[in-house]
Protein backbone atom coordinates (compact mmCIF):
# COMPACT_ATOMS: atom_id res chain seq x y z
CA UNK A 1 0.00 0.00 0.00
CA UNK A 2 1.20 3.38 -0.75
CA UNK A 3 0.88 6.37 0.76
CA UNK A 4 -2.52 6.98 -0.93
CA UNK A 5 -3.73 4.09 0.70
CA UNK A 6 -3.42 1.71 -2.73
CA UNK A 7 -2.97 -1.90 -3.06
CA UNK A 8 1.06 -2.72 -3.08
CA UNK A 9 1.62 -3.78 -6.56
CA UNK A 10 -0.08 -7.36 -8.21
CA UNK A 11 3.08 -8.14 -9.50
CA UNK A 12 5.33 -10.19 -7.95
CA UNK A 13 6.77 -8.75 -4.75
CA UNK A 14 10.79 -7.77 -5.68
CA UNK A 15 11.96 -10.13 -3.42
CA UNK A 16 15.08 -8.86 -2.81
CA UNK A 17 13.39 -5.70 -1.68
CA UNK A 18 11.55 -6.84 1.00
CA UNK A 19 14.36 -8.92 2.13
CA UNK A 20 16.24 -5.42 2.44
CA UNK A 21 13.05 -3.73 4.26
CA UNK A 22 12.84 -7.05 6.48
CA UNK A 23 16.66 -6.24 7.43
CA UNK A 24 15.85 -2.22 7.90
CA UNK A 25 13.24 -3.09 9.90
CA UNK A 26 14.77 -5.11 12.17
CA UNK A 27 17.97 -2.91 12.87
CA UNK A 28 15.46 0.08 13.27
CA UNK A 29 13.88 -1.97 16.38
CA UNK A 30 17.11 -2.84 17.92
CA UNK A 31 18.09 0.74 18.35
CA UNK A 32 14.41 1.94 19.12
CA UNK A 33 12.99 3.65 21.98
CA UNK A 34 12.37 -0.17 23.81
CA UNK A 35 15.94 -1.14 23.35
CA UNK A 36 17.73 2.06 23.37
CA UNK A 37 15.60 3.64 27.00
CA UNK A 38 13.52 1.24 28.43
CA UNK A 39 15.96 -1.65 28.39
CA UNK A 40 18.97 0.41 29.74
CA UNK A 41 16.89 2.82 32.12
CA UNK A 42 17.20 -0.22 35.62
CA UNK A 43 20.53 0.14 34.74
CA UNK A 44 20.65 4.15 35.53
CA UNK A 45 17.84 4.66 37.72
CA UNK A 46 19.89 4.55 41.11
CA UNK A 47 22.76 6.49 39.98
CA UNK A 48 20.48 9.00 38.57
CA UNK A 49 18.42 9.13 41.63
CA UNK A 50 21.18 9.13 43.98
CA UNK A 51 22.93 11.92 42.16
CA UNK A 52 20.14 14.22 42.24
CA UNK A 53 18.32 13.17 45.11
CA UNK A 54 15.34 11.95 44.07
CA UNK A 55 13.11 9.47 44.58
CA UNK A 56 13.06 5.98 42.52
CA UNK A 57 9.08 7.10 41.30
CA UNK A 58 10.53 10.66 40.77
CA UNK A 59 12.69 9.47 37.99
CA UNK A 60 11.00 6.84 36.86
CA UNK A 61 8.25 8.84 36.31
CA UNK A 62 9.91 10.05 33.20
CA UNK A 63 7.96 6.91 31.54
CA UNK A 64 4.37 8.42 32.28
CA UNK A 65 5.36 11.30 30.52
CA UNK A 66 6.80 9.56 27.72
CA UNK A 67 3.88 7.68 27.65
CA UNK A 68 1.21 10.73 27.09
CA UNK A 69 3.84 12.21 24.92
CA UNK A 70 3.79 8.62 22.40
CA UNK A 71 0.39 7.97 22.63
CA UNK A 72 -1.00 11.10 20.83
CA UNK A 73 2.21 10.96 18.97
CA UNK A 74 1.42 7.36 17.55
CA UNK A 75 -2.38 8.02 16.31
CA UNK A 76 -0.77 11.33 14.28
CA UNK A 77 2.67 9.61 13.09
CA UNK A 78 0.84 6.34 12.15
CA UNK A 79 -1.87 8.75 9.84
CA UNK A 80 0.94 10.47 8.13
CA UNK A 81 2.11 6.97 7.23
CA UNK A 82 -0.65 6.20 5.47
CA UNK A 83 -1.43 9.20 3.62
CA UNK A 84 2.21 10.08 2.69
CA UNK A 85 4.22 7.02 2.62
CA UNK A 86 6.76 5.86 5.53
CA UNK A 87 10.30 5.94 4.04
CA UNK A 88 11.33 9.54 5.28
CA UNK A 89 9.27 9.75 8.36
CA UNK A 90 11.10 7.10 9.61
CA UNK A 91 14.41 8.46 8.62
CA UNK A 92 14.36 11.55 9.99
CA UNK A 93 12.51 10.14 13.52
CA UNK A 94 15.69 8.06 13.29
CA UNK A 95 18.04 11.45 13.45
CA UNK A 96 15.68 13.16 15.99
CA UNK A 97 15.38 9.93 18.32
CA UNK A 98 19.58 10.00 18.56
CA UNK A 99 20.12 13.52 19.26
CA UNK A 100 17.23 13.81 21.90
CA UNK A 101 19.05 10.47 23.66
CA UNK A 102 22.38 13.08 23.77
CA UNK A 103 20.66 16.04 25.15
CA UNK A 104 20.64 13.85 28.70
CA UNK A 105 23.91 14.36 29.10
CA UNK A 106 23.27 18.04 29.87
CA UNK A 107 20.52 17.06 32.02
CA UNK A 108 20.55 18.72 35.82
CA UNK A 109 19.05 18.36 38.84
CA UNK A 110 16.05 20.20 37.70
CA UNK A 111 12.86 18.16 37.23
CA UNK A 112 11.24 20.06 35.05
CA UNK A 113 14.57 20.01 32.43
CA UNK A 114 14.64 16.36 33.10
CA UNK A 115 11.26 15.92 32.48
CA UNK A 116 11.60 17.72 29.44
CA UNK A 117 14.36 15.97 27.85
CA UNK A 118 12.16 12.75 28.11
CA UNK A 119 9.69 14.78 26.87
CA UNK A 120 11.67 15.32 23.63
CA UNK A 121 12.74 11.66 23.43
CA UNK A 122 9.14 10.36 23.59
CA UNK A 123 8.16 12.62 20.66
CA UNK A 124 11.57 11.63 18.68
CA UNK A 125 11.01 7.84 19.71
CA UNK A 126 7.67 7.90 18.78
CA UNK A 127 8.77 7.51 15.42
CA UNK A 128 11.16 5.35 14.64
CA UNK A 129 9.23 2.71 16.69
CA UNK A 130 8.35 -0.48 16.33
CA UNK A 131 4.13 -0.14 15.54
CA UNK A 132 4.87 2.20 12.39
CA UNK A 133 7.68 -0.03 11.10
CA UNK A 134 4.97 -3.20 11.48
CA UNK A 135 3.28 -1.17 9.30
CA UNK A 136 5.95 -1.41 6.33
CA UNK A 137 6.90 -5.03 7.13
CA UNK A 138 2.80 -5.51 6.87
CA UNK A 139 2.58 -3.83 3.46
CA UNK A 140 5.06 -5.86 2.21
CA UNK A 141 4.24 -9.12 3.46
CA UNK A 142 0.88 -11.34 3.42
CA UNK A 143 1.34 -14.99 4.05
CA UNK A 144 4.44 -14.76 5.70
CA UNK A 145 3.07 -11.55 7.73
CA UNK A 146 3.17 -13.18 11.27
CA UNK A 147 6.31 -14.49 10.67
CA UNK A 148 8.17 -11.20 9.53
CA UNK A 149 6.70 -9.18 12.14
CA UNK A 150 8.27 -11.68 14.48
CA UNK A 151 11.62 -11.68 12.80
CA UNK A 152 11.99 -7.81 12.54
CA UNK A 153 9.93 -6.80 15.97
CA UNK A 154 11.36 -9.78 17.91
CA UNK A 155 15.31 -10.27 16.61
CA UNK A 156 15.37 -6.06 16.56
CA UNK A 157 13.80 -5.47 19.47
CA UNK A 158 15.53 -8.96 21.68
CA UNK A 159 18.72 -8.21 20.13
CA UNK A 160 18.84 -4.89 20.97
CA UNK A 161 17.26 -4.83 24.73
CA UNK A 162 19.99 -7.73 25.38
CA UNK A 163 23.11 -5.74 24.38
CA UNK A 164 22.06 -2.26 25.06
CA UNK A 165 21.79 -2.72 29.14
CA UNK A 166 25.30 -4.67 28.77
CA UNK A 167 26.33 -1.64 26.96
CA UNK A 168 25.24 0.59 29.55
CA UNK A 169 26.31 -1.12 32.71
CA UNK A 170 30.08 -1.50 30.87
CA UNK A 171 29.98 2.17 30.42
CA UNK A 172 28.34 3.37 33.44
CA UNK A 173 30.97 2.36 35.26
CA UNK A 174 33.80 4.18 32.86
CA UNK A 175 31.94 7.49 32.03
CA UNK A 176 28.89 7.49 33.99
CA UNK A 177 25.44 7.57 33.05
CA UNK A 178 25.83 11.28 31.36
CA UNK A 179 28.68 9.53 28.67
CA UNK A 180 26.55 6.28 28.75
CA UNK A 181 23.55 8.51 27.42
CA UNK A 182 25.94 9.59 24.16
CA UNK A 183 26.87 6.19 23.45
CA UNK A 184 23.57 5.21 23.16
CA UNK A 185 22.67 8.09 21.02
CA UNK A 186 25.60 7.46 19.11
CA UNK A 187 25.16 3.72 18.45
CA UNK A 188 21.23 4.68 17.67
CA UNK A 189 21.95 6.95 14.85
CA UNK A 190 25.34 5.14 13.24
CA UNK A 191 23.82 1.90 13.38
CA UNK A 192 20.08 2.90 12.32
CA UNK A 193 20.62 5.47 9.80
CA UNK A 194 22.78 3.61 7.21
CA UNK A 195 20.10 0.66 7.39
CA UNK A 196 17.06 3.15 7.49
CA UNK A 197 18.40 5.15 4.43
CA UNK A 198 20.08 2.30 1.96
CA UNK A 199 17.08 -0.56 2.59
CA UNK A 200 13.62 0.95 3.68
CA UNK A 201 11.08 1.17 0.91
CA UNK A 202 7.81 2.11 1.34
CA UNK A 203 5.68 -1.24 -0.71
CA UNK A 204 5.20 -0.32 -4.40
CA UNK A 205 2.78 -0.34 -6.90
CA UNK A 206 3.08 -1.15 -10.57
CA UNK A 207 2.73 1.74 -12.64
CA UNK A 208 -0.52 2.46 -14.14
CA UNK A 209 -2.28 0.91 -11.11
CA UNK A 210 -6.18 2.18 -11.37
CA UNK A 211 -7.32 -0.48 -8.87
CA UNK A 212 -9.47 0.77 -5.76
CA UNK A 213 -7.99 1.86 -2.88
CA UNK A 214 -7.30 -1.58 -0.78
CA UNK A 215 -9.83 -2.29 1.87
CA UNK A 216 -9.73 -1.97 5.68
CA UNK A 217 -11.93 -0.37 8.94
CA UNK A 218 -10.63 3.32 9.83
CA UNK A 219 -10.24 3.84 13.44
CA UNK A 220 -13.90 4.59 14.26
CA UNK A 221 -15.22 1.70 12.20
CA UNK A 222 -12.56 -0.56 14.31
CA UNK A 223 -13.49 0.99 17.66
CA UNK A 224 -17.31 -0.36 17.02
CA UNK A 225 -16.29 -3.63 17.03
CA UNK A 226 -15.73 -6.13 20.06
CA UNK A 227 -12.53 -7.26 19.13
CA UNK A 228 -10.71 -4.22 18.75
CA UNK A 229 -11.78 -4.04 22.84
CA UNK A 230 -10.40 -7.26 23.15
CA UNK A 231 -7.36 -6.44 22.08
CA UNK A 232 -6.82 -2.94 23.67
CA UNK A 233 -7.46 -4.92 27.39
CA UNK A 234 -5.98 -8.31 26.18
CA UNK A 235 -3.10 -7.44 24.49
CA UNK A 236 -2.31 -3.93 24.41
CA UNK A 237 -3.08 -3.13 28.43
CA UNK A 238 -1.14 -6.86 29.13
CA UNK A 239 2.08 -6.00 26.73
CA UNK A 240 2.35 -2.58 28.22
CA UNK A 241 2.05 -3.88 32.22
CA UNK A 242 4.65 -6.68 31.33
CA UNK A 243 7.19 -3.86 29.57
CA UNK A 244 7.13 -1.85 32.17
CA UNK A 245 7.95 -4.66 34.29
CA UNK A 246 11.03 -5.57 31.76
CA UNK A 247 12.50 -2.17 33.01
CA UNK A 248 12.53 -2.92 36.70
CA UNK A 249 13.99 -6.57 36.79
CA UNK A 250 17.24 -5.03 37.75
CA UNK A 251 16.03 -3.25 40.70
CA UNK A 252 13.21 -6.15 41.48
CA UNK A 253 16.15 -8.25 42.26
CA UNK A 254 18.55 -6.44 43.56
CA UNK A 255 15.87 -5.71 46.68
CA UNK A 256 16.32 -9.03 47.15
CA UNK A 257 19.84 -9.36 47.33
CA UNK A 258 20.46 -10.42 43.70
CA UNK A 259 23.99 -9.43 42.12
CA UNK A 260 23.65 -6.78 39.18
CA UNK A 261 25.32 -9.46 37.27
CA UNK A 262 22.22 -12.10 37.84
CA UNK A 263 20.00 -9.33 37.60
CA UNK A 264 21.37 -8.33 34.36
CA UNK A 265 21.55 -11.98 32.88
CA UNK A 266 17.92 -12.32 33.63
CA UNK A 267 17.31 -9.49 31.88
CA UNK A 268 19.24 -10.80 28.86
CA UNK A 269 17.47 -14.29 28.95
CA UNK A 270 14.05 -11.94 29.22
CA UNK A 271 15.06 -10.29 26.39
CA UNK A 272 15.90 -12.92 24.10
CA UNK A 273 12.90 -15.42 24.79
CA UNK A 274 10.87 -12.48 24.02
CA UNK A 275 12.95 -11.99 20.87
CA UNK A 276 12.73 -16.00 19.66
CA UNK A 277 9.03 -16.07 20.83
CA UNK A 278 7.67 -13.67 18.76
CA UNK A 279 8.90 -15.48 16.22
CA UNK A 280 7.52 -18.50 16.99
CA UNK A 281 3.76 -16.75 18.10
CA UNK A 282 4.18 -15.27 14.13
CA UNK A 283 4.38 -18.34 12.86
CA UNK A 284 1.91 -20.08 14.67
CA UNK A 285 -0.75 -17.55 13.88
CA UNK A 286 0.13 -18.42 10.49
CA UNK A 287 -0.34 -21.68 10.84
CA UNK A 288 -3.28 -21.76 12.90
CA UNK A 289 -5.65 -18.66 12.08
CA UNK A 290 -6.66 -18.54 15.75
CA UNK A 291 -6.09 -16.09 18.48
CA UNK A 292 -6.21 -19.06 21.32
CA UNK A 293 -2.72 -20.01 20.27
CA UNK A 294 -1.36 -17.12 22.50
CA UNK A 295 -3.00 -17.75 25.52
CA UNK A 296 -1.22 -20.28 27.35
CA UNK A 297 1.37 -18.11 26.93
CA UNK A 298 0.17 -15.07 28.53
CA UNK A 299 -0.16 -18.10 30.97
CA UNK A 300 3.49 -18.55 31.05
CA UNK A 301 3.76 -14.94 31.84
CA UNK A 302 1.77 -14.97 35.19
CA UNK A 303 3.83 -17.52 36.22
CA UNK A 304 6.87 -15.94 35.57
CA UNK A 305 5.93 -12.82 36.93
CA UNK A 306 5.01 -14.60 39.97
CA UNK A 307 8.42 -16.49 39.89
CA UNK A 308 10.44 -13.07 39.23
CA UNK A 309 8.97 -11.21 42.84
CA UNK A 310 8.72 -14.42 45.14
CA UNK A 311 11.23 -16.91 43.64
CA UNK A 312 14.75 -17.38 44.94
CA UNK A 313 17.65 -19.08 43.51
CA UNK A 314 19.19 -18.54 40.08
CA UNK A 315 17.32 -21.31 38.55
CA UNK A 316 14.19 -19.77 39.70
CA UNK A 317 15.01 -16.56 38.21
CA UNK A 318 16.21 -18.15 35.24
CA UNK A 319 13.61 -19.93 34.39
CA UNK A 320 11.38 -16.73 35.52
CA UNK A 321 13.36 -14.68 32.59
CA UNK A 322 12.16 -17.81 30.05
CA UNK A 323 8.56 -17.64 31.11
CA UNK A 324 8.36 -13.94 31.24
CA UNK A 325 10.18 -13.75 28.04
CA UNK A 326 7.43 -15.99 26.29
CA UNK A 327 4.63 -13.89 27.62
CA UNK A 328 6.21 -10.82 26.27
CA UNK A 329 7.08 -12.09 23.13
CA UNK A 330 3.57 -13.54 22.45
CA UNK A 331 1.86 -10.43 23.19
CA UNK A 332 3.94 -8.19 21.04
CA UNK A 333 3.80 -10.99 18.42
CA UNK A 334 0.58 -11.26 17.96
CA UNK A 335 -0.67 -7.32 18.49
CA UNK A 336 0.74 -5.91 15.14
CA UNK A 337 -0.63 -9.12 13.55
CA UNK A 338 -4.17 -8.97 14.88
CA UNK A 339 -4.51 -5.41 13.59
CA UNK A 340 -3.64 -6.59 10.07
CA UNK A 341 -5.98 -9.66 10.13
CA UNK A 342 -9.15 -8.31 12.38
CA UNK A 343 -9.30 -4.44 10.81
CA UNK A 344 -6.76 -5.24 7.36
CA UNK A 345 -4.15 -2.50 5.84
CA UNK A 346 -6.14 0.47 4.35
CA UNK A 347 -5.72 2.72 8.00
CA UNK A 348 -3.53 0.11 9.56
CA UNK A 349 -1.09 2.96 10.75
CA UNK A 350 -3.73 4.87 12.43
CA UNK A 351 -5.36 1.94 14.41
CA UNK A 352 -2.19 0.56 15.16
CA UNK A 353 -1.14 4.02 16.65
CA UNK A 354 -4.14 3.87 18.93
CA UNK A 355 -3.64 0.98 20.32
CA UNK A 356 -0.25 1.14 20.76
CA UNK A 357 -0.82 4.44 22.08
CA UNK A 358 -2.45 2.46 24.96
CA UNK A 359 0.38 0.16 25.17
CA UNK A 360 2.34 3.15 25.83
CA UNK A 361 0.60 4.88 28.53
CA UNK A 362 0.40 1.76 30.26
CA UNK A 363 4.47 1.65 29.88
CA UNK A 364 4.62 4.52 30.78
CA UNK A 365 2.22 4.55 34.16
CA UNK A 366 3.25 0.96 35.68
CA UNK A 367 7.00 2.07 36.36
CA UNK A 368 5.93 4.96 38.43
CA UNK A 369 3.28 3.18 39.72
CA UNK A 370 5.66 0.39 40.73
CA UNK A 371 7.65 2.60 42.63
CA UNK A 372 5.01 4.29 44.19
CA UNK A 373 4.12 1.62 45.96
CA UNK A 374 7.66 0.40 46.84
CA UNK A 375 8.32 3.82 48.25
CA UNK A 376 5.04 2.77 50.29
CA UNK A 377 5.37 -0.63 51.57
CA UNK A 378 9.25 -1.56 50.58
CA UNK A 379 8.58 -4.15 48.10
CA UNK A 380 6.88 -4.31 44.24
CA UNK A 381 4.45 -7.25 45.64
CA UNK A 382 1.01 -5.07 45.17
CA UNK A 383 1.99 -4.07 41.56
CA UNK A 384 3.05 -7.52 40.49
CA UNK A 385 0.06 -8.95 42.02
CA UNK A 386 -2.12 -6.35 39.92
CA UNK A 387 -0.15 -6.80 36.52
CA UNK A 388 -0.75 -10.77 37.13
CA UNK A 389 -4.25 -10.21 37.10
CA UNK A 390 -4.66 -8.09 34.24
CA UNK A 391 -2.54 -10.76 32.63
CA UNK A 392 -5.33 -13.37 34.06
CA UNK A 393 -8.44 -11.22 32.14
CA UNK A 394 -6.63 -11.18 29.07
CA UNK A 395 -6.03 -14.77 29.08
CA UNK A 396 -9.95 -15.23 29.21
CA UNK A 397 -10.89 -12.11 26.56
CA UNK A 398 -8.04 -13.74 23.72
CA UNK A 399 -9.73 -17.29 24.64
CA UNK A 400 -13.34 -15.42 23.30
CA UNK A 401 -11.82 -13.84 19.80
CA UNK A 402 -13.58 -15.52 16.66
CA UNK A 403 -10.83 -17.83 14.54
CA UNK A 404 -8.77 -15.80 12.01
CA UNK A 405 -9.94 -18.05 9.39
CA UNK A 406 -13.65 -17.55 10.10
CA UNK A 407 -13.46 -14.19 10.09
CA UNK A 408 -14.67 -12.06 6.71
CA UNK A 409 -11.69 -9.68 7.52
CA UNK A 410 -12.12 -6.46 5.60
CA UNK A 411 -8.88 -6.75 3.46
CA UNK A 412 -9.04 -10.43 2.58
CA UNK A 413 -10.74 -10.28 -0.71
CA UNK A 414 -7.96 -7.29 -2.21
CA UNK A 415 -5.19 -9.94 -0.60
CA UNK A 416 -6.56 -12.85 -2.52
CA UNK A 417 -5.66 -10.87 -5.82
CA UNK A 418 -1.97 -10.02 -4.83
CA UNK A 419 0.32 -12.56 -5.44
CA UNK A 420 2.64 -12.31 -2.14
CA UNK A 421 5.69 -13.46 -1.06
Amino acid sequence: MNEQGISPMTQPVDKRAAAGVAVAATVGNMVGITPAISATFGVFLVPISVEFGWSRATVSGVFGLIAVVSAIMYPVIGRLMDRYGSRWILIGGNILFAFSIALLSLATASVSRFYLIFGLIGIAGSIPSTPMLCKVVSNWFDEKRGLMLGVTAGIGNGVGSTFMPIIAGILLGAVGWRGSFVAIAAVVLLLGFPFLFLLLRDAPVSPGVTEAPLEGMNVSEAAQTWPFWVMLTAVAVGAGGMTAVFTHVVPMLTDHGVGVGEATLVVAIFALVAASWQIVTGTMLDRFRSPRVVVPMFASAIVGLMLLQFGHGTPTLILAGVLLGIGLGAEYGALPYFISRYFGLRYYGSITGVLYGVVILVQGATPALMDLGFSATGNYDAATIVIMAALAIGLVLLALLPPLHLLPTPAKSRLRERRTI
